[in-house]
């Protein structure tokens, strides 16, 4: 009788498909306050389910570090070689990012395939770049750094080889030179020149969730939760997802997704950056990962 509870609490926990976490700018891994909160959650609501909260570099003070300072396509690569040796996750896995974590990991679907990402769950993450910097969440020293950087100029080479949040900047003043010198955002956007594989991969994923925070006072603009974004020639007026020319002319596959419904959702939360109540957890993640 034993054995076979035993053997019915196993296979409760196989059913659950693994859950890769990416954090956002200025956190880390395994903060116990954010990402050790979220796996703990994830791990009781999901009886045990294996969670790998991606570090970026060979400890806590260098993931933070890195958030700010290591090429986000160096990033990518250190991601996709860390799953790809995880024997936990060689079937698959769904995939939850958090702020600049979920456009990170829509990019690692894009370009790391193999093993599949199943499901991404983007929570606050600025898939079409920001246009801002209003608040920072690092130390006073990185956080100094990263203005005196950007001050010099986001599309400068020196800083985008340099600064994270530049390689995501997307001057809607200044498209032109955005698509020019973007190492990142206009890339997996296939602004720059469209990449079919990027575009097939994407669609590859099984379900994507955008959840965007209505009174976000630190994504500028906060539609870019939910891909949308400025107006060309306008940093006021902003434009939906679905009136850009990324949906028109569905250089992701986005709207070819959208034709099947429940494969893009898009959620919202009345809420500042990142503040997610425990009731939505329940209601609107948790079922999501229950497959």
């Amino acid at each position: 009788m034993k054995q076979f509870v035993l053997l019915v609490l196993i296979a409760t926990v196989a059913c659950y498909t693994p859950v890769v976490l990416w954090h956002g700018m200025g956190d880390s891994c395994c903060n116990p306050l954010s990402m050790g909160s979220v796996k703990k959650m994830l791990q009781k609501e999901l009886d045990g389910v294996y969670v790998l909260s991606l570090m970026i570099g060979k400890n806590v003070e260098q993931d933070t570090t890195n958030g700010f300072f290591m090429d986000v396509n160096e990033q990518l690569e250190f991601a996709c070689n860390v799953i790809k040796k995880d024997p936990n996750l060689q079937n698959g896995y769904n995939a939850m990012g958090f702020s600049q974590g979920g456009q990170f990991l829509r990019a690692l679907a894009q370009m790391c395939p193999s093993p599949p990402m199943k499901q991404l769950v983007s929570i606050g993450g600025q898939h079409q770049g920001v246009y801002g910097f209003p608040h920072c969440p690092g130390s006073w020293f990185i956080c100094k750094e990263v203005q005196k950087l950007l001050d010099m100029g986001a599309y400068t080479d020196f800083v985008q080889n340099r600064l994270v949040q530049a390689q995501y900047w997307h001057d809607p003043l200044n498209e032109d030179k955005y698509r020019q010198h973007s190492k990142f955002i206009a890339v997996f956007n296939n602004e720059v020149n469209l990449n079919q594989e990027y575009k097939d991969n994407l669609m590859r994923v099984e379900n994507i969730t955008f959840v965007k925070f209505n009174k976000d006072t630190m994504v500028s603009p906060r539609e870019s939760e939910w891909f949308g974004f400025y107006k060309p020639g306008s940093n006021s007026e902003v434009m939906a997802l679905q009136d850009s020319g990324l949906w028109k002319e569905d250089r992701l596959g986005l709207k070819e997704m959208s034709s099947t419904p429940g494969r893009l959702t898009f959620l919202s939360i009345d809420a500042d950056h990142l503040q997610v109540p425990e009731e939505f957890w329940k209601s609107e993640i948790i079922p999501r990962l229950q497959n």
